[in-house]
């Protein structure tokens, strides 16, 4: 770039500030604004009556366009301190798995248009399983996930937005984000809580948003719930019978009730979420 060219950019930028900001979160225009995935998340994890099992702990939520570009990262508590830190990259890992492992409506394969959650991975990527190794795979760039100044962590500007953050995680939290007419747009991931309510909290705030229009998922009905079909077989081994199936979780919510109480559009209120969430006694 000539000197010339170089004093145009500065002289550009600092004539709009926003520019900058503008140009990396380009491809973000169909998902929710940081304002509105915050207002979801808190709604969600704040809301008297809406119990979402585990921890009750406040959560981190990310958002990534199809691209995987990080269009949004936003917490619930009053400050980024609130909620887990380490969480932060880890729901930004969800949101960027479950985009990159899932589907558009009406692409080839056996299952069209198939969703995957994070939650529907965990199986399959264990020792033996058909997926063992994937979450090896995609690394997270750590120069964008530990990058700029944390004290902008959970902001507008966080430094990770407008940047490829990577990673694979396989529990619960993430979810593919599919519009009204069934488009997919990108995926959300939420941490901060046992991986179970992580992922809960995922699908209320994705049904608030109207972006939970799944065409195709391996759980039950049709979706990418998360399937807790997990139990020791003959040897003590942990197996999944279905193939896709996730723990359960410490004040275990039911993601089999979750999705008959909180089905899939329109968007809206969480009447009957709170009914999905009927938790038992904690293990001892």
């Amino acid at each position: 770039m000539t000197l010339t060219r170089r004093f145009e950019v500065v002289v550009c930028l600092l004539a709009a500030p926003g520019l900058l900001l503008a140009q990396a979160s380009g491809g973000c225009g169909d998902l929710p604004s940081h304002a509105d995935l915050r207002s979801a998340l808190q709604t969600v994890v704040v809301q008297a009556g809406q119990p979402n099992g585990g921890l009750d702990n406040n959560m981190w939520a990310t958002v990534v366009n199809r691209d995987g570009e990080v269009c949004a990262v936003v917490f619930s508590g009053s400050d980024r301190g609130a909620q887990w830190p380490g969480s932060r990259v880890i729901s930004a890992q969800k949101a960027s798995t479950a985009n990159a492992f899932s589907l558009p409506q009406g692409s080839a394969g056996i299952f069209p248009g198939l969703a995957l959650s994070t939650a529907n991975l965990f199986s399959a990527v264990q020792p033996g399983g058909s997926l063992f190794g994937l979450q090896e795979s995609n690394p997270v760039d750590t120069s964008v996930a530990y990058g700029g100044n944390s004290r902008n962590n959970g902001q507008p500007n966080d430094f990770m937005v407008g940047e490829k953050i990577g990673g694979v995680n396989v529990f619960g939290g993430g979810l593919t984000l599919y519009d009204a007419n069934g488009k997919l747009q990108g995926a959300i991931g939420v941490s901060g809580d046992t991986s179970c309510t992580d992922h809960v909290v995922a699908w209320k705030v994705r049904h608030i948003l109207n972006l939970d229009n799944v065409p195709a998922g391996v759980a039950p009905g049709g979706t990418d719930n998360m399937v807790q079909d997990i139990t020791n077989n003959a040897t003590g081994h942990p197996v999944s019978a279905g193939g896709f199936g996730h723990p359960t979780c410490i004040n275990n919510p039911s993601p089999a009730l979750l999705q008959a109480a909180c089905p899939k559009g329109p968007a809206g209120a969480l009447a009957g979420c709170a009914a999905a969430n009927v938790v038992p006694p904690a293990a001892p």
